[in-house]
């Protein structure tokens, strides 16, 4: 093993952590990707990238805190996952590693990202997170909480 990355230019790999949240009416948290970051009207799980050297448990409860204001504490690792996305040119591709934690709120208070990757986040009802606009990795957390919860 080499150690070299095989990544060819307009590759890159990205790890993230996310938290899948539910409140005691067992509404899911769920934040709206920023008109900025390009991807259009999309809801997501609160998360993101690691930084580096940061572990993937610290990162997720670092970025619960961030986009919504939350504390949380780890129950339980949910799955780890991995898609790569193209570019519409199909000039850059991202190979996302996708770390899902199941997460409680501790502490905190509900509030709405400054200058970040999210514009605002709040809870919503399976079945009405279900009919809006959700990334891909929120709608399998959400089906998987509703499915849960049937």
């Amino acid at each position: 093993m080499s150690g070299r990355s095989r990544a060819r230019p307009g590759e890159r790999v990205r790890v993230a952590a996310y938290a899948i949240v539910r409140d005691e009416r067992e509404r899911v948290l769920l934040c709206h990707i920023h008109p900025a970051v390009g991807v259009g009207d999309v809801w997501t799980l609160p998360g993101g990238g690691l930084e580096f050297g940061e572990s993937p448990r610290r990162a997720v409860l670092r970025e619960l805190e961030e986009e919504t204001g939350f504390i949380g504490e780890i129950d339980r690792l949910v799955e780890v996952d991995d898609r790569v996305f193209t570019s519409r040119n199909g000039a850059d591709r991202m190979h996302a590693i996708r770390i899902v934690y199941e997460v409680t709120i501790v502490g905190g208070s509900l509030r709405d990202e400054l200058d970040g990757s999210t514009d605002t986040c709040r809870w919503v009802a399976p079945e009405e997170a279900l009919r809006m606009r959700l990334g891909e990795l929120a709608r399998h957390a959400v089906e998987r909480v509703a499915t849960v919860d049937a």
